[in-house]
Protein backbone atom coordinates (compact mmCIF):
# COMPACT_ATOMS: atom_id res chain seq x y z
CA UNK A 1 0.00 0.00 0.00
CA UNK A 2 2.79 2.43 0.83
CA UNK A 3 4.55 1.82 -2.48
CA UNK A 4 1.50 1.84 -4.73
CA UNK A 5 -0.81 4.32 -3.04
CA UNK A 6 1.75 6.95 -2.20
CA UNK A 7 3.90 6.91 -5.32
CA UNK A 8 1.10 6.04 -7.71
CA UNK A 9 -2.32 7.60 -7.52
CA UNK A 10 -1.47 10.30 -5.01
CA UNK A 11 1.11 12.02 -7.18
CA UNK A 12 -1.61 13.31 -9.49
CA UNK A 13 -4.23 14.09 -6.86
CA UNK A 14 -5.34 17.64 -6.16
CA UNK A 15 -5.38 17.27 -2.39
CA UNK A 16 -4.38 19.45 0.47
CA UNK A 17 -4.95 16.62 2.87
CA UNK A 18 -4.33 13.17 1.49
CA UNK A 19 -2.39 11.37 4.20
CA UNK A 20 -0.95 7.98 4.97
CA UNK A 21 -0.45 6.37 8.36
CA UNK A 22 3.13 6.15 9.52
CA UNK A 23 3.16 4.32 12.83
CA UNK A 24 6.52 2.55 13.15
CA UNK A 25 5.23 0.13 15.75
CA UNK A 26 7.33 -2.66 17.11
CA UNK A 27 10.74 -0.98 16.95
CA UNK A 28 11.87 -1.62 20.51
CA UNK A 29 15.01 0.47 20.15
CA UNK A 30 12.98 3.68 19.67
CA UNK A 31 12.24 5.38 22.99
CA UNK A 32 9.76 7.96 24.17
CA UNK A 33 6.86 7.15 21.86
CA UNK A 34 3.33 8.52 21.93
CA UNK A 35 0.52 6.01 22.30
CA UNK A 36 -3.27 6.00 22.18
CA UNK A 37 -5.01 3.92 24.85
CA UNK A 38 -8.70 3.20 24.35
CA UNK A 39 -10.62 1.97 27.38
CA UNK A 40 -13.71 -0.20 27.19
CA UNK A 41 -15.99 2.56 28.41
CA UNK A 42 -16.86 5.02 25.62
CA UNK A 43 -17.92 7.82 27.95
CA UNK A 44 -15.45 7.95 30.82
CA UNK A 45 -12.10 6.77 32.15
CA UNK A 46 -11.71 4.08 34.82
CA UNK A 47 -10.94 5.46 38.28
CA UNK A 48 -7.53 3.74 38.32
CA UNK A 49 -6.41 4.69 34.79
CA UNK A 50 -3.42 6.68 36.09
CA UNK A 51 -2.15 3.63 37.96
CA UNK A 52 -2.74 1.40 34.92
CA UNK A 53 -0.58 3.68 32.79
CA UNK A 54 2.09 4.10 35.45
CA UNK A 55 2.37 0.36 36.00
CA UNK A 56 2.94 -0.11 32.26
CA UNK A 57 5.75 2.44 32.28
CA UNK A 58 3.86 5.36 30.76
CA UNK A 59 2.86 8.92 31.57
CA UNK A 60 -0.48 10.49 30.59
CA UNK A 61 -0.08 13.38 28.13
CA UNK A 62 -3.73 14.10 27.43
CA UNK A 63 -7.03 12.77 28.71
CA UNK A 64 -10.09 12.67 26.47
CA UNK A 65 -12.35 11.54 29.27
CA UNK A 66 -15.64 11.85 27.39
CA UNK A 67 -14.27 9.47 24.77
CA UNK A 68 -12.71 7.00 27.20
CA UNK A 69 -9.31 7.60 25.60
CA UNK A 70 -5.91 8.87 26.74
CA UNK A 71 -2.71 9.88 25.00
CA UNK A 72 0.37 8.42 26.67
CA UNK A 73 4.11 8.90 26.39
CA UNK A 74 6.40 6.01 27.29
CA UNK A 75 9.96 4.83 26.76
CA UNK A 76 9.05 1.26 27.72
CA UNK A 77 9.58 -0.89 24.59
CA UNK A 78 7.01 -3.35 25.95
CA UNK A 79 4.44 -0.69 26.78
CA UNK A 80 1.76 -1.99 24.40
CA UNK A 81 1.96 -5.53 25.73
CA UNK A 82 1.98 -4.31 29.31
CA UNK A 83 -0.91 -1.84 29.02
CA UNK A 84 -3.14 -4.34 27.20
CA UNK A 85 -2.91 -6.73 30.14
CA UNK A 86 -5.35 -4.46 31.97
CA UNK A 87 -8.95 -5.71 31.73
CA UNK A 88 -10.10 -2.08 31.40
CA UNK A 89 -8.19 -1.53 28.14
CA UNK A 90 -9.93 -2.24 24.84
CA UNK A 91 -7.12 -1.30 22.44
CA UNK A 92 -3.75 0.45 22.51
CA UNK A 93 -1.38 1.45 19.76
CA UNK A 94 1.30 3.89 18.67
CA UNK A 95 -0.36 7.19 17.83
CA UNK A 96 -0.81 8.08 14.19
CA UNK A 97 0.40 11.38 12.84
CA UNK A 98 -1.53 12.88 9.94
CA UNK A 99 0.54 14.94 7.53
CA UNK A 100 -0.98 17.49 5.18
CA UNK A 101 0.01 17.35 1.55
CA UNK A 102 0.37 20.58 -0.42
CA UNK A 103 -2.17 21.20 -3.19
CA UNK A 104 -1.03 20.41 -6.72
CA UNK A 105 -1.38 22.91 -9.59
CA UNK A 106 -2.94 25.56 -7.38
CA UNK A 107 -3.45 28.78 -9.27
CA UNK A 108 -3.19 31.93 -7.17
CA UNK A 109 -4.81 35.24 -8.01
CA UNK A 110 -2.56 38.25 -7.60
CA UNK A 111 -5.25 40.94 -7.72
CA UNK A 112 -6.36 41.68 -4.17
CA UNK A 113 -7.52 45.26 -4.65
CA UNK A 114 -10.99 46.15 -3.47
CA UNK A 115 -13.50 46.13 -6.33
CA UNK A 116 -17.21 45.75 -6.75
CA UNK A 117 -18.84 43.25 -4.41
CA UNK A 118 -19.18 39.66 -5.66
CA UNK A 119 -17.18 40.29 -8.85
CA UNK A 120 -15.12 37.12 -8.49
CA UNK A 121 -18.24 35.11 -7.73
CA UNK A 122 -19.86 36.40 -10.88
CA UNK A 123 -16.83 35.60 -13.01
CA UNK A 124 -15.37 32.40 -11.61
CA UNK A 125 -17.44 30.57 -8.98
CA UNK A 126 -19.25 28.02 -11.13
CA UNK A 127 -19.20 25.66 -8.17
CA UNK A 128 -21.17 27.91 -5.83
CA UNK A 129 -23.57 28.81 -8.66
CA UNK A 130 -24.13 25.13 -9.39
CA UNK A 131 -25.08 24.29 -5.80
CA UNK A 132 -27.21 27.42 -5.20
CA UNK A 133 -28.79 27.50 -8.68
CA UNK A 134 -27.15 30.83 -9.47
CA UNK A 135 -27.99 32.20 -6.04
CA UNK A 136 -31.66 31.22 -6.06
CA UNK A 137 -31.28 29.45 -2.71
CA UNK A 138 -30.22 32.72 -1.05
CA UNK A 139 -33.74 34.05 -1.60
CA UNK A 140 -35.25 31.13 0.32
CA UNK A 141 -35.84 30.91 4.05
CA UNK A 142 -32.53 30.14 5.75
CA UNK A 143 -30.74 30.13 2.40
CA UNK A 144 -28.10 32.70 3.33
CA UNK A 145 -27.44 30.99 6.64
CA UNK A 146 -29.40 33.45 8.76
CA UNK A 147 -31.28 31.34 11.28
CA UNK A 148 -35.04 31.67 11.63
CA UNK A 149 -34.73 31.63 15.43
CA UNK A 150 -32.07 34.35 15.48
CA UNK A 151 -29.24 32.14 16.76
CA UNK A 152 -26.01 31.96 14.78
CA UNK A 153 -25.46 28.76 12.83
CA UNK A 154 -21.78 27.87 13.22
CA UNK A 155 -19.73 25.60 10.98
CA UNK A 156 -16.51 24.40 12.62
CA UNK A 157 -13.57 24.16 10.24
CA UNK A 158 -11.18 21.48 11.55
CA UNK A 159 -8.19 22.39 9.45
CA UNK A 160 -5.12 24.65 9.21
CA UNK A 161 -6.93 27.58 10.82
CA UNK A 162 -8.66 30.54 9.20
CA UNK A 163 -7.37 33.95 8.12
CA UNK A 164 -9.92 35.84 10.21
CA UNK A 165 -8.66 39.18 8.86
CA UNK A 166 -9.66 38.36 5.29
CA UNK A 167 -12.25 40.93 4.14
CA UNK A 168 -14.52 38.23 2.71
CA UNK A 169 -14.53 36.22 5.95
CA UNK A 170 -13.98 38.53 8.92
CA UNK A 171 -17.65 39.49 9.36
CA UNK A 172 -18.67 35.83 9.49
CA UNK A 173 -15.81 34.65 11.72
CA UNK A 174 -17.17 33.48 15.07
CA UNK A 175 -14.00 32.51 16.97
CA UNK A 176 -10.95 30.29 16.76
CA UNK A 177 -9.15 27.70 18.86
CA UNK A 178 -5.81 26.01 18.33
CA UNK A 179 -5.06 22.38 19.10
CA UNK A 180 -1.52 22.61 17.78
CA UNK A 181 0.98 22.02 20.60
CA UNK A 182 2.82 25.24 21.42
CA UNK A 183 0.61 27.43 19.21
CA UNK A 184 -2.31 29.43 20.59
CA UNK A 185 -3.32 31.32 17.46
CA UNK A 186 -6.01 30.02 15.10
CA UNK A 187 -4.57 32.07 12.23
CA UNK A 188 -4.10 30.08 9.03
CA UNK A 189 -0.47 29.81 7.91
CA UNK A 190 -1.18 27.44 5.03
CA UNK A 191 -4.22 28.56 3.08
CA UNK A 192 -6.31 25.40 3.04
CA UNK A 193 -8.51 26.22 6.01
CA UNK A 194 -9.22 29.72 4.70
CA UNK A 195 -10.15 28.29 1.30
CA UNK A 196 -12.59 25.93 3.02
CA UNK A 197 -14.05 28.74 5.13
CA UNK A 198 -14.65 30.92 2.08
CA UNK A 199 -16.50 28.09 0.34
CA UNK A 200 -18.81 27.85 3.35
CA UNK A 201 -19.42 31.46 4.35
CA UNK A 202 -17.50 33.84 2.10
CA UNK A 203 -19.25 37.19 1.67
CA UNK A 204 -17.38 39.69 -0.46
CA UNK A 205 -15.67 39.33 -3.79
CA UNK A 206 -16.31 35.61 -3.44
CA UNK A 207 -19.38 34.01 -1.92
CA UNK A 208 -19.90 30.81 0.02
CA UNK A 209 -22.87 28.48 0.08
CA UNK A 210 -24.26 30.42 3.06
CA UNK A 211 -22.99 34.03 3.03
CA UNK A 212 -24.46 34.66 6.50
CA UNK A 213 -23.30 31.43 8.15
CA UNK A 214 -20.64 31.72 10.84
CA UNK A 215 -17.36 29.83 10.69
CA UNK A 216 -15.15 28.88 13.62
CA UNK A 217 -11.53 27.78 13.30
CA UNK A 218 -10.50 24.59 15.08
CA UNK A 219 -6.89 24.60 14.06
CA UNK A 220 -5.16 21.21 14.16
CA UNK A 221 -2.28 21.80 11.72
CA UNK A 222 0.67 24.07 12.37
CA UNK A 223 2.91 25.65 9.74
CA UNK A 224 5.06 22.52 9.63
CA UNK A 225 4.58 18.83 10.32
CA UNK A 226 1.39 16.96 11.06
CA UNK A 227 -1.28 16.52 13.68
CA UNK A 228 -1.60 13.74 16.21
CA UNK A 229 -4.85 11.80 16.11
CA UNK A 230 -5.58 12.77 19.72
CA UNK A 231 -5.36 16.46 18.86
CA UNK A 232 -7.82 16.12 15.97
CA UNK A 233 -10.15 14.05 18.15
CA UNK A 234 -9.89 16.70 20.85
CA UNK A 235 -10.88 19.36 18.32
CA UNK A 236 -13.95 17.34 17.31
CA UNK A 237 -14.97 16.78 20.92
CA UNK A 238 -14.43 20.43 21.85
CA UNK A 239 -16.43 21.66 18.86
CA UNK A 240 -19.33 19.47 19.95
CA UNK A 241 -19.09 20.79 23.50
CA UNK A 242 -19.11 24.33 22.06
CA UNK A 243 -22.49 23.60 20.42
CA UNK A 244 -21.39 24.16 16.84
CA UNK A 245 -23.92 23.02 14.27
CA UNK A 246 -21.70 21.46 11.61
CA UNK A 247 -18.13 20.17 11.52
CA UNK A 248 -16.20 20.10 8.26
CA UNK A 249 -13.26 17.69 8.02
CA UNK A 250 -11.43 18.24 4.74
CA UNK A 251 -8.66 15.91 5.82
CA UNK A 252 -8.08 12.22 6.13
CA UNK A 253 -5.79 9.29 5.72
CA UNK A 254 -5.53 5.58 5.25
CA UNK A 255 -4.97 2.87 7.84
CA UNK A 256 -3.07 -0.11 6.49
CA UNK A 257 -3.84 -3.33 8.30
CA UNK A 258 -1.31 -6.17 8.14
CA UNK A 259 1.56 -3.76 7.64
CA UNK A 260 4.64 -5.88 8.36
CA UNK A 261 6.08 -3.03 10.45
CA UNK A 262 3.45 -3.40 13.17
CA UNK A 263 0.63 -5.61 14.37
CA UNK A 264 -2.93 -5.16 13.13
CA UNK A 265 -4.22 -4.83 16.68
CA UNK A 266 -1.96 -1.82 17.16
CA UNK A 267 -3.78 0.11 14.41
CA UNK A 268 -7.23 -0.43 15.83
CA UNK A 269 -6.80 2.03 18.72
CA UNK A 270 -6.26 4.93 16.31
CA UNK A 271 -9.31 3.94 14.26
CA UNK A 272 -11.49 3.63 17.35
CA UNK A 273 -10.39 7.04 18.61
CA UNK A 274 -11.53 8.73 15.41
CA UNK A 275 -14.80 6.82 15.41
CA UNK A 276 -15.54 7.72 19.01
CA UNK A 277 -14.81 11.40 18.39
CA UNK A 278 -17.12 11.47 15.36
CA UNK A 279 -19.88 9.65 17.23
CA UNK A 280 -19.48 11.99 20.21
CA UNK A 281 -20.07 15.00 17.97
CA UNK A 282 -23.09 13.43 16.28
CA UNK A 283 -24.63 12.34 19.58
CA UNK A 284 -24.28 15.96 20.71
CA UNK A 285 -26.29 17.19 17.74
CA UNK A 286 -23.50 18.08 15.33
CA UNK A 287 -23.69 17.22 11.63
CA UNK A 288 -20.24 15.98 10.58
CA UNK A 289 -19.05 16.19 6.96
CA UNK A 290 -15.92 14.52 5.60
CA UNK A 291 -14.11 14.44 2.28
CA UNK A 292 -13.83 11.13 0.43
CA UNK A 293 -10.12 11.46 -0.35
CA UNK A 294 -8.13 12.08 -3.48
CA UNK A 295 -6.46 8.80 -4.35
CA UNK A 296 -8.83 8.04 -7.23
CA UNK A 297 -9.60 4.58 -5.86
CA UNK A 298 -12.56 2.37 -5.01
CA UNK A 299 -12.92 2.41 -1.22
CA UNK A 300 -15.21 -0.62 -1.19
CA UNK A 301 -12.27 -2.96 -1.76
CA UNK A 302 -9.75 -2.63 1.09
CA UNK A 303 -7.65 -5.40 -0.42
CA UNK A 304 -7.31 -3.68 -3.80
CA UNK A 305 -6.62 -0.36 -2.09
CA UNK A 306 -3.48 -1.91 -0.61
CA UNK A 307 -2.06 -2.37 -4.10
CA UNK A 308 0.67 -4.97 -4.35
CA UNK A 309 0.96 -5.27 -0.58
CA UNK A 310 -0.93 -7.72 1.58
CA UNK A 311 -3.64 -6.75 4.01
CA UNK A 312 -6.50 -4.29 3.98
CA UNK A 313 -6.37 -0.52 3.69
CA UNK A 314 -9.21 1.61 5.04
CA UNK A 315 -10.03 5.29 4.65
CA UNK A 316 -9.65 7.16 7.95
CA UNK A 317 -11.32 9.06 9.46
CA UNK A 318 -14.50 7.54 8.15
CA UNK A 319 -17.84 6.53 9.58
CA UNK A 320 -21.27 5.52 8.31
CA UNK A 321 -22.62 8.47 10.33
CA UNK A 322 -20.52 11.00 8.45
CA UNK A 323 -21.78 12.73 5.34
CA UNK A 324 -19.06 11.48 2.99
CA UNK A 325 -18.51 13.59 -0.10
CA UNK A 326 -16.90 12.77 -3.45
CA UNK A 327 -15.82 15.50 -5.89
CA UNK A 328 -17.39 16.55 -9.18
CA UNK A 329 -16.15 18.75 -12.00
CA UNK A 330 -17.89 21.58 -13.80
CA UNK A 331 -19.00 19.11 -16.47
CA UNK A 332 -20.94 17.14 -13.85
CA UNK A 333 -18.41 14.34 -13.91
CA UNK A 334 -16.66 12.43 -11.16
CA UNK A 335 -13.21 14.02 -11.01
CA UNK A 336 -10.33 11.76 -11.88
CA UNK A 337 -8.76 12.10 -8.42
CA UNK A 338 -11.87 11.50 -6.29
CA UNK A 339 -12.24 8.33 -4.27
CA UNK A 340 -15.53 6.50 -4.72
CA UNK A 341 -17.23 3.29 -3.68
CA UNK A 342 -20.60 1.72 -2.97
CA UNK A 343 -21.48 2.28 0.66
CA UNK A 344 -18.62 4.77 1.06
CA UNK A 345 -20.08 7.90 -0.58
CA UNK A 346 -23.24 9.77 0.42
CA UNK A 347 -23.30 12.69 -2.02
CA UNK A 348 -21.13 14.42 -4.60
CA UNK A 349 -20.28 18.14 -4.66
CA UNK A 350 -18.08 20.43 -6.79
CA UNK A 351 -14.38 19.88 -6.16
CA UNK A 352 -12.97 21.15 -9.46
CA UNK A 353 -10.67 19.79 -12.15
CA UNK A 354 -9.26 20.74 -15.55
CA UNK A 355 -12.12 19.37 -17.62
CA UNK A 356 -12.51 15.99 -19.29
CA UNK A 357 -11.09 16.77 -22.75
CA UNK A 358 -7.45 16.52 -21.71
CA UNK A 359 -8.11 13.28 -19.83
CA UNK A 360 -9.67 11.69 -22.90
CA UNK A 361 -6.82 12.68 -25.21
CA UNK A 362 -3.82 13.15 -22.94
CA UNK A 363 -3.30 16.53 -24.60
CA UNK A 364 -2.39 18.94 -21.80
CA UNK A 365 -3.09 21.90 -24.07
CA UNK A 366 -6.77 21.05 -23.64
CA UNK A 367 -6.65 21.56 -19.89
CA UNK A 368 -9.06 24.26 -18.77
CA UNK A 369 -9.09 25.98 -15.41
CA UNK A 370 -12.23 24.55 -13.89
CA UNK A 371 -10.87 24.56 -10.36
CA UNK A 372 -12.69 26.11 -7.40
CA UNK A 373 -11.96 29.72 -6.45
CA UNK A 374 -12.07 30.78 -2.82
CA UNK A 375 -10.27 32.81 -0.18
CA UNK A 376 -6.70 32.26 1.00
CA UNK A 377 -4.57 34.42 3.30
CA UNK A 378 -3.74 37.58 1.42
CA UNK A 379 -6.04 36.97 -1.53
CA UNK A 380 -7.74 34.25 -3.51
CA UNK A 381 -6.73 31.00 -5.19
CA UNK A 382 -8.06 28.16 -7.31
CA UNK A 383 -7.90 24.73 -5.63
CA UNK A 384 -9.24 21.31 -6.51
CA UNK A 385 -9.92 18.23 -4.40
CA UNK A 386 -12.51 16.44 -2.33
CA UNK A 387 -11.29 18.90 0.31
CA UNK A 388 -13.15 21.53 -1.73
CA UNK A 389 -16.29 19.39 -2.16
CA UNK A 390 -16.85 18.71 1.53
CA UNK A 391 -17.23 22.37 2.65
CA UNK A 392 -19.96 22.99 0.07
CA UNK A 393 -21.87 20.15 1.68
CA UNK A 394 -21.09 21.49 5.16
CA UNK A 395 -22.39 24.88 4.03
CA UNK A 396 -25.55 23.23 2.72
CA UNK A 397 -26.03 21.51 6.08
CA UNK A 398 -25.69 24.93 7.70
CA UNK A 399 -28.39 26.61 5.61
CA UNK A 400 -30.75 23.67 6.16
CA UNK A 401 -30.27 24.12 9.90
CA UNK A 402 -30.79 27.87 9.49
CA UNK A 403 -34.14 27.25 7.80
CA UNK A 404 -35.50 25.24 10.71
CA UNK A 405 -33.62 27.06 13.47
CA UNK A 406 -30.56 26.19 15.51
CA UNK A 407 -30.77 23.07 17.69
CA UNK A 408 -34.00 21.86 16.07
CA UNK A 409 -32.92 19.19 13.56
CA UNK A 410 -30.90 16.10 14.42
CA UNK A 411 -27.79 15.24 12.36
CA UNK A 412 -29.63 12.29 10.85
CA UNK A 413 -32.45 14.59 9.72
CA UNK A 414 -29.98 17.00 8.13
CA UNK A 415 -28.24 14.13 6.36
CA UNK A 416 -31.57 12.78 5.09
CA UNK A 417 -32.57 16.17 3.67
CA UNK A 418 -29.23 16.52 1.86
CA UNK A 419 -29.45 13.02 0.40
CA UNK A 420 -33.12 13.09 -0.57
CA UNK A 421 -32.84 16.52 -2.25
CA UNK A 422 -29.75 15.69 -4.30
CA UNK A 423 -29.84 15.60 -8.10
CA UNK A 424 -29.60 12.00 -9.27
CA UNK A 425 -26.49 11.59 -11.42
CA UNK A 426 -24.97 8.66 -13.30
CA UNK A 427 -26.92 5.46 -12.51
CA UNK A 428 -30.55 5.72 -11.45
CA UNK A 429 -30.78 5.83 -7.69
CA UNK A 430 -27.79 5.34 -5.45
CA UNK A 431 -24.37 4.70 -6.98
CA UNK A 432 -20.83 4.49 -5.69
CA UNK A 433 -19.55 7.56 -7.52
CA UNK A 434 -22.09 10.21 -6.56
CA UNK A 435 -23.90 8.49 -3.71
CA UNK A 436 -27.47 9.81 -3.69
CA UNK A 437 -26.48 12.53 -6.15
CA UNK A 438 -25.21 16.09 -6.46
CA UNK A 439 -26.08 18.46 -3.61
CA UNK A 440 -28.77 21.01 -4.46
CA UNK A 441 -29.50 23.90 -2.08
CA UNK A 442 -32.76 24.93 -3.72
CA UNK A 443 -34.21 21.43 -3.48
CA UNK A 444 -33.00 21.09 0.11
CA UNK A 445 -34.71 24.30 1.20
CA UNK A 446 -38.08 23.67 -0.45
Amino acid sequence: MKKKLITGVLTGAFSAFTVISSLNVGQAQVVDKDYVVVFKSETNLPSNYMDVVKNAGGKVKKSLANLGVIEVKSDNPNFLNDIQKSPAVLNAGVENTIYPEAPVDVEAMQDFAATSSNDLYNQYQWDIKQVTNNGASWKMQGGTGKSTNGKDVIVAVVDTGIDYTHPDIKNNYAYGKSFVPGITSAMDEDGHGTHVAGSIAGNGRVLGIGPELKVAAYRVFGPDGGAATADIANALMTAADDNVDVINMSLGGYDWFQNPEYATKDVVADVRLFNRAIQYAIKNGVTVVGSAGNAGVDLTSPGKLSGDDKGATHRSPSSQSLIRVSASGQEKNLTYYSNYGVGKIDVIAPGGDYGTAWLATGDKSLRENKLCLSTVPGGYAFYAGTSMAAPKTAGLAGVIIAKYGKDVLSPSQVKHIIQSSADDWFKNGYDGQSGFGSINAVNALK
